[in-house]
């Protein structure tokens, strides 16, 4: 039978150095990531294991002391229920029109008072300063400014003979007036991201539609609307997600009100919690998560795309 040689020790020697170095390569490159356990230890314990014990818990009528898995009656119950699938309506109808409105209003005002316009930089602050106030303060004033009966809002119209609508205690004006306060506390923001946008914008692509004849509605259309599409596209995204997502203003201003009229996922969930159906609130989260997430994910995934084509 053959016998291995023993390996020379010249070649071991060789080889050694060799495999230390790439160790010594590995550790220093892996050595920053340690810094991120404990961040990804908070993320999962705080985040990853609620959502999945919330999937579970939607299947169960739960309480501290109980749990009884039955299935999908609690989404049966969510969908069937005429009151709890409003909440789902409505949310998507104040999703949509605040992010468009903060779109269409955040690109007028970006435009505006990145223009050579008198007390541009008090405009700003004035714009701005809605994002800096508590939703709890902005939902109090409006409160109170839209009283049907001594609010400012109707006793100025009163002065032309208008007689002012009940904003908040009209059924089919309450979600719609909350959504124009939601709108005037945003669109701060969206027209500060705007103004980012359009001050990257090199000035030699203006002067050159200038030198073709452009008009200003021209150059807006074809020159400041797809090179501030980076811009558009974090509007959309923050402006949906936090319409989709939006319980403090709508509680603050209405709890819902009046009846089911203005309630949305996040205030449903609130109310069943607070009835103490627990099995049935911990559905409506999981029903909130879907519906943010199939509506967030695929529109980033376009609008990305659609950024790159450019």
């Amino acid at each position: 039978m053959a016998t291995l040689a023993p390996p020379d020790a010249s070649d071991t020697a060789a080889r050694t150095p060799g495999r230390r170095s790439s160790s010594r390569k590995y550790a220093n490159r892996m050595y920053p990531h340690w810094f991120l356990l404990p961040g990804a230890a908070v993320f999962v314990v705080l985040f990853i294991v609620p959502t999945f014990a919330s999937f579970y818990y939607a299947f169960t009528r739960w309480t501290l002391f109980d749990v009884e898995f039955i299935g999908f009656d609690n989404f049966v119950t969510f969908f069937s229920d005429p009151q709890l699938s409003k909440g789902f309506t409505n949310t998507l109808i104040f999703g949509a029109l605040t992010s468009g409105l903060k779109i269409v209003l955040g690109l007028l005002l970006g435009v505006l008072l990145t223009s050579n316009i008198w007390a541009r930089g008090y405009l700003r602050a004035v714009v701005f300063f809605p994002v800096l106030v508590s939703v709890v303060g902005v939902g109090i004033t409006f409160q109170a400014l839209m009283d049907p009966y001594d609010g400012v809002i109707n006793e100025f119209l009163a002065i032309f003979g208008i007689d002012g609508p009940g904003w908040l205690t009209n059924p089919d004006l309450a979600l719609y007036s909350i959504i124009l306060v939601d709108v005037w506390r945003g669109v701060g923001l969206a027209a500060l991201i705007y103004m980012a946008g359009l001050v990257a914008i090199p000035q030699e692509y203006y002067e050159a539609a200038r030198v073709d004849g452009a008009t200003g509605w021209h150059r807006f259309w074809n020159v400041t609307v797809p090179l501030v599409r980076p811009a558009t596209t974090t509007v959309i995204i923050l402006s949906l997600i936090g319409g989709l997502r939006e319980f403090q203003l709508i509680w603050v201003m209405t709890g819902g009100g009046p009846g089911f009229a203005s309630d949305v996922l996040a205030s449903v969930i609130y109310k069943q919690y607070a009835y103490g159906f627990f099995g049935l609130s911990t559905a409506g989260n999981v029903v909130l998560f879907v519906v943010v997430s199939a509506v967030i994910l695929p529109l980033f995934w376009w609008l990305n795309r659609k950024q790159t084509e450019l």
